[in-house]
């Protein structure tokens, strides 16, 4: 690894996809929610008061991932300590497995929400960790929702998608809200305004984070629950779910040593393949032959079905795991003498697990040395499908994360349990300093969008630019390998078949593939860079 050349060969594009500044960096899926964290920055606030704006702000303009009705979870590095924070939603305390239907209510409607953390996480954060007062980080997103911004195409698509699970809700709540005139998409570059909610917000901003969980907002969301049906209560709002800090998992990949999220984050798993992508030398990576993604493909396999036989929840059992084998080169080494010239048929060839799920991430860093990563989500694309009344967020979905067959799974769908989150953001460090912040959404292709990202700079020696633009794939435990089809030569794609993939192929630069929002402090010069997803709507900015 390289470090000058990956730092000096970085330049600012004028999409703002790639930036630089001498002052901090923030990287969003929006344009206006990195203006947000900039904005505190320019007011004196510290990274972590640039990402709580930049949260609220997604909120508010990529509501088809995120919102006050989600989840959220965080890796930061501050006062010379990094912490992993656990940001858990949780299931209301009327939801048991016999009242609800596991095939349909777990994924669309009121029965599908957990209790929103993300409210207590942010609050958590400021008040914690920020500069700045509560007020000022929601002055970005009570300016947005009011004023409105302009639907992007990603969006305008995604409403389409989404328009008939919209229009199945017998409510229609979240069409209302989502929908133009509750029953179409917005077309592009239309404005969209969101009144109820920039006047929560305005609520949240006068009375604290408190009042989400607590008084008229409670009583407004017990309401709507009973109303229709749901299980979330006023009594489930009031014991808050605050973030639990978690001592952070590492691991050193080249030069670098990794800290990101353990469970109920997938962090291990992020660690698992990069311990293992080990065992293969820089330049075997680098050629990207069709035999190494063969190689990939296989630990991409492995590692999925590794998170899935390992469940770990640290709120049931608190003593840590045995990460120590999990992840020592012995066990990775292990993991590689299995790797075959074909798919190894020992492995499940059905599907485990698959949902569209969206996410989304931001990264922060600012000249005092602190670092932030907040991964936030309502689940699946614009969550339950329905809203608060009156309120003007979605319900999140996290019922769909939670176990319905064993009743011993840590994650197993009863009062008061957690889902099982796919989440890894990490802070990278060089030399004992933090380098990089980075993450992505995707759901189960977090890991692999992730591996993919860090080795592309580890091992080819790429600016985070080139990195984050490089064509993707990912495979299932069950062997379908999804991948941008048109972005890798035939030839390869041939071979992968050959051997006994299913492929299955994507469009370039596929939204499938995750997102990749990450920002660096150079070691070399004094310069932050920052990048933001291609494939979403995002920019990267500094002071």
């Amino acid at each position: 690894m390289k470090i000058e050349k990956i730092e000096s060969s970085f330049s600012s594009t004028e999409d703002g996809k790639c930036a630089t500044s001498e002052n901090g960096m923030v990287s969003t899926a929006f344009p206006e929610a990195t203006e947000a964290g900039v904005e505190m920055l320019r007011m004196g606030g510290n990274a972590v008061d640039a990402a709580c704006a930049a949260a609220l702000a997604l909120g508010v303009c990529e509501p088809q991932a995120s919102g006050l009705g989600g989840q959220s979870m965080a890796m930061l590095h501050i006062e010379g300590k990094t912490i992993a924070l656990d940001g858990s939603s949780r299931v209301p305390s009327l939801a048991h497995m016999d009242r609800i239907d596991k095939k349909t209510q777990r994924f669309r409607g009121y029965k599908a929400t957990t209790v929103p953390s993300t409210p207590a996480v942010l609050g958590h954060l400021n008040f914690r960790y920020g500069k700045l007062e509560w007020s000022q980080i929601l002055e970005p997103a009570i300016r947005i929702a009011r004023e409105g911004y302009a639907i992007t195409q990603l969006q305008h698509d995604l409403q389409n998608r989404e328009a008939e699970n919209f229009l199945l809700m017998d409510s229609l709540s979240g069409a209302k809200y989502f929908l133009k005139n509750g029953q179409t998409p917005y077309s592009v570059g239309e404005r969209f305004v969101q009144e109820d909610l920039a006047q929560l917000l305005e609520h949240l901003s006068r009375h604290g984070v408190k009042s989400f969980y607590a008084g008229d907002i409670a009583k407004s969301i017990d309401e709507d629950m009973r109303f229709h049906e749901g299980f979330l209560r006023a009594e489930d709002l009031a014991l808050i779910p605050w973030p639990v800090e978690r001592k952070p998992i590492s691991r050193n990949y080249r030069k670098l040593k990794i800290f990101t999220s353990p469970p109920p984050g997938a962090g291990r798993t992020l660690l698992l393949v990069l311990q293992i992508l080990k065992n293969l030398p820089s330049k075997v990576l680098k050629s990207r032959s069709a035999q190494a993604y063969h190689f990939m493909a296989e630990i991409f396999r492995k590692g999925l079905l590794n998170h899935k036989e390992r469940p770990f929840d640290p709120n049931i059992y608190p003593q840590l795991p045995d990460d120590r084998k999990i992840l020592s080169q012995t066990f990775a080494r292990n993991i590689s003498s299995t790797i075959r010239d074909d798919i190894d048929p020992s492995l499940p060839l059905t599907e485990l697990f698959s949902l569209p799920n969206d996410t989304t991430h931001l990264s922060v860093m600012d000249k005092e040395g602190n670092a932030i990563g907040i991964t936030q989500s309502i689940e699946l694309v614009y969550g339950s499908k329905v809203a608060a009344r009156g309120l003007g967020f979605l319900y999140n979905n996290y019922m769909s994360s939670l176990d319905t067959v064993d009743p011993s799974h840590p994650y197993y769908l009863r009062p008061n349990a957690i889902p099982w989150s796919s989440v890894a953001p990490v802070i990278a460090f060089y030399k004992d300093k933090p380098w990089m912040v980075a993450g992505s959404p995707g759901s189960e292709r977090i890991f692999s969008s992730m591996s993919q990202f860090l080795s592309h700079i580890v091992d080819s020696d790429l600016h985070i630019g080139e990195a984050m633009k490089k064509p993707r794939f990912h495979c299932t435990v069950g062997g379908k390998l999804s991948i941008e089809a048109e972005r890798f030569d035939p030839e390869i794609i041939r071979y992968l078949e050959q051997v006994g993939y299913k492929i299955d192929p994507r469009e370039a630069y596929s939204f499938y593939l995750g997102a990749i929002h990450a920002v660096l402090k150079c070691q070399t010069k004094n310069q932050f860079q920052g990048v933001a997803e291609i494939r979403r709507d995002g920019t990267a900015a500094g002071p």
